[in-house]
């Protein structure tokens, strides 16, 4: 009975194509949701006989589901205000970890925070990406979860290098005194302030002389870091002596100085000796003290220490890399986020949640950071939506009613025809 066999094939794929519609129709509001389309194709042909030409006379046997394809259009970009949601912009996939070494893919970010600091997926299953050690990130090392240190406090770091752009007035006289201070830090975090004085003992020539506070020091005396400072006809500081040593030209080469030595034992607080180096060059490896004829003052100075601080808040940048906010003013890296591609996104399978795992057509994952390898790129605070286009989706969802109910017409044709041929053998 191929007069029925033939429209039920058509009536079967019509329902998949149905199917398929009322899916993308119903995920118009999930995040990153792929839309997907049904593919027809002609069955197998029965051979009934030949032209005079030779030609062969086939009869066709149906239709059937040759594909459902996945559609990986960009969605668009939607501001949330939230910072667990990320979206991601071009190719690619977050690498979703469940503990067990396999991976999954997802395109959602619409991420949370556990109980432990650990970056979720809906699903719940890890975020996965590259760890930091000491805020630097390791992309070579092997993916962790990324981790958010929530309630946790960062402990404080102590001083260890200082500078500062000065100048100092070449038109004073000798014996004009100028200090200046330095805020810095102990290993417990507490704060210090380094007085600094500058005394002109001679044209173009100074003395320099850093200390703490009496009363930082357990023994009640400070002993300070002396020294002199030799500036050229130009007013650019030539060479630095430390106490009574030999002076020695301010520069990078061989057996020049490029900093002075400060050292203070013995604080009150009981916390480390303090070993602290004043870098004398800035970042073009030129002086950042200068001696012209105008009034002397600091413009800027700065150190490498903080104190203690707690947890406030994480951001993820355009790269992937968490960056997480203190209440004492730092940030630091904790992480990076990682995405991973295949060669056939086509052969991903679904598995509901927005997540996707290789097969044997898709390949494996290629893992990398965004924006790199042809990966796209992230924004934080914002997810990216569904590319479900309800226009075409109402289009086909004609196209494919009229195809069922014309199948449907062929078989109460057929019918008819039958119920006929009985009634004529009556």
């Amino acid at each position: 009975m191929a007069s029925f066999f033939i429209p039920l094939t058509g009536l079967q794929a019509d329902t998949t194509a149905l199917n398929t519609i009322a899916n993308n129709l119903a995920n118009m509001n999930t995040t990153a949701f792929k839309s997907e389309s049904t593919n027809f194709a002609d069955l197998f042909y029965q051979h009934v006989g030949s032209t005079g030409a030779g030609n062969p006379i086939l009869m066709g046997a149906g239709v059937k589901v040759a594909s459902n394809s996945i559609t990986y259009t960009q969605g668009s970009i939607n501001s949330t205000g939230n910072s667990t949601d990320v979206a991601l912009n071009g190719s690619g996939f977050f690498v979703l970890g469940n503990g067990s070494g396999s991976y999954e893919l997802s395109r959602a970010g619409n991420f949370s925070v556990d109980s432990k600091g650990n970056l979720l997926s809906q699903s719940g299953s890890y975020v996965m990406g590259y760890p930091a050690v000491n805020g630097v990130v390791n992309t070579t090392a092997a993916l962790v979860p990324v981790n958010i240190p929530v309630g946790q406090v960062q402990e404080p770091r102590a001083t260890s290098e200082i500078g500062m752009t000065a100048n100092l007035n070449a038109a004073s006289a000798t014996g004009t005194q100028f200090p200046t201070q330095v805020t810095i830090y102990d290993s417990l975090g507490e704060q210090h302030v380094v007085s600094i004085q500058y005394q002109q003992t001679a044209p173009n020539t100074w003395t320099y002389s850093a200390s703490l506070p009496t009363s930082d020091f357990t023994s009640g005396v400070s002993i300070p870091v002396t020294g002199t400072m030799v500036f050229d006809s130009s007013g650019n500081l030539s060479t630095v002596a430390q106490g009574s040593g030999t002076a020695k030209t301010v520069g990078t080469a061989p057996g020049d100085v490029k900093s002075v030595a400060l050292s203070f034992t013995g604080l009150m607080d009981k916390s480390a000796d303090l070993s602290i180096q004043w870098n004398l060059l800035g970042s073009t490896n030129t002086p950042t003290i200068s001696q012209v004829a105008t009034t002397s003052a600091v413009s800027a100075t700065t150190q490498n220490g903080f104190q203690s601080g707690q947890y406030q808040s994480f951001s993820v940048e355009t790269d992937g890399t968490v960056t997480v906010s203190y209440a004492n003013g730092q940030k630091q890296s904790v992480g990076q986020i990682a995405l991973g591609n295949v060669s056939n996104t086509q052969g991903l399978e679904l598995q509901g949640d927005g997540n996707y795992v290789t097969t044997r057509a898709s390949g494996a994952i290629s893992i990398g950071v965004s924006g790199a390898a042809g990966l796209g790129t992230l924004q934080n605070s914002a997810l990216e939506a569904s590319n479900v286009n309800i226009s075409r989706e109402f289009s086909n969802l004609i196209i494919a009613q009229r195809a069922f109910e014309a199948n449907a017409k062929s078989v109460t044709t057929f019918d008819t025809v039958t119920q006929d041929t009985i009634n004529i053998i009556r």
